[in-house]
């Protein structure tokens, strides 16, 4: 259960109000998690529980409020609802028997954003589902009936769900252990300042050394100040040396052309984004100009320090680049402005505590409005001149930077 939510497949739950939404997740995760009741809206926001699902593996259910909710309050549930389609990799549709404007609108959301769904025909004990289940069948919808209230079909939900999760979740994931061979040793260099959590290494550290030993790769670990010491005291040089970005600028002298280097946000530009459209956002850097308009966008929200790396160290970069005229926003968490036409580039963190799905959702949006968007890691690498340099393990989105 200690899998970080941003590695776990999210199941979205939705429907109307009081069609048994809450129910099914109770009956899915044997417990009573989001209360019941029969007053229309209980479930105001949504509701997380985290469980393991076999084969799939880890996995994230969240219950959320009726899209059919009312007044100024129900409205702003609504658009909490609407808000966890941007991270929903598998979607519920549950009903009560009733198939109309709310299920449609539903249905549309998830095909244009090419989210699998089941159509969950609840409260079977008393409703009667055979021309919906026939009709659902002529369109190819996938379909589940069940009861809440007497447990039946819930099996049959939970087999659907594996059958149709994405293929990816199936399948293993690697950070950095596809691009060196099993017997080789990748150098880890770890700054630790004043952003490094104490008595511990960051999520982005630690996932990729547990990919790593996956995959029989040996790592040794150093500081930024220790890189050529430790190049040295090693027997053989190593297949690749990953760090982190705000140390491009140090360790890239340090360490010899032909030994390969990459940082840990470029693996994660790759691991929960597009890499290639990441690239050509970094291209744009280097065409700014006084005036124009930067966001900046990180998925968690943090209190601020002294050296913020979103809030001082990237504005002072593009500054020195570009000039004190160019305008500069910062949002966090699940804050992401509807004007995005108005920025000529969009400087994303890592996301390293998101799903995959939620960081690709941004890169759409920014897409569709035909906006560049690139990640702190690429962004500093730029800034640094040696992107090209961290994107040789990627040959193809090297390119797609060199094109942009």
């Amino acid at each position: 259960m200690n899998t970080p939510k941003g590695l776990r497949l999210h199941i979205g739950i939705f429907g109307r109000r009081n069609v048994g939404k809450s129910s099914i997740l109770n009956a899915i995760v044997h417990q009573n998690v989001s209360i019941v009741s029969a007053v229309m809206g209980t479930t105001t926001d949504p509701v997380e529980k985290a469980m393991e699902l076999q084969p799939i593996g880890p996995v994230l259910f969240i219950d959320t409020a009726g899209l059919d909710d009312e007044g100024s309050i129900g409205n702003m549930r609504v658009e909490r609802t609407k808000a966890v389609f941007g991270r929903t990799d598998l979607a519920l549709l549950v009903t009560d028997g009733t198939w109309g404007h709310y299920e449609s609108q539903i249905f549309e959301e998830l095909r244009q954003r090419n989210i699998p769904w089941i159509a969950v025909l609840n409260q079977a004990d008393r409703v009667d589902y055979s021309l919906l289940q026939a009709e659902l069948s002529a369109q190819n919808i996938v379909s589940v009936v069940t009861s809440a209230h007497t447990g039946n079909g819930m099996d049959a939900l939970l087999q659907a769900i594996i059958r149709i999760a994405p293929a990816d979740f199936l399948e293993s994931k690697q950070l950095v252990g596809d691009l060196v061979p099993h017997d080789a040793n990748v150098l880890l260099v770890i700054p630790i300042d004043k952003e490094a959590p104490k008595g511990r290494l960051i999520m982005p550290q630690v996932q990729t050394i547990r990919d790593l030993l996956d995959n029989q790769v040996s790592c040794t670990i150093c500081r930024e100040n220790k890189v050529s010491e430790m190049l040295g005291n090693l027997k053989n040089p190593p297949a690749l040396v990953i760090t982190d970005s705000q140390a491009f600028g140090i360790v890239s002298p340090q360490v010899p052309h032909d030994i390969m280097l990459t940082g840990f946000s470029v693996l994660f530009a790759r691991f929960k984004g597009d890499l290639n459209t990441l690239a050509r956002g970094a291209a744009v850097i280097s065409r700014l100009k006084p005036g124009d308009r930067i966001l900046i966008a990180e998925a968690c929200t943090h209190h601020p320090i002294q050296d913020d790396i979103g809030r001082v160290k990237i504005p002072g970069w593009l500054r020195q680049k570009v000039g004190n005229d160019i305008q500069i926003d910062v949002v966090s968490g699940s804050d992401f402005p509807p004007n995005l036409q108005e920025y000529q580039l969009i400087i994303h963190c890592g996301a390293c505590m998101w799903t995959r799905r939620q960081m690709l959702e941004r890169i759409r949006q920014a897409a569709a409005l035909n906006v560049p968007i690139t990640n702190y890691g690429m962004a500093i690498a730029e800034f640094h001149g040696i992107l090209a340099r961290a994107l040789e393990p990627f040959p193809e989105a090297l390119e797609a930077w060199r094109n942009a």
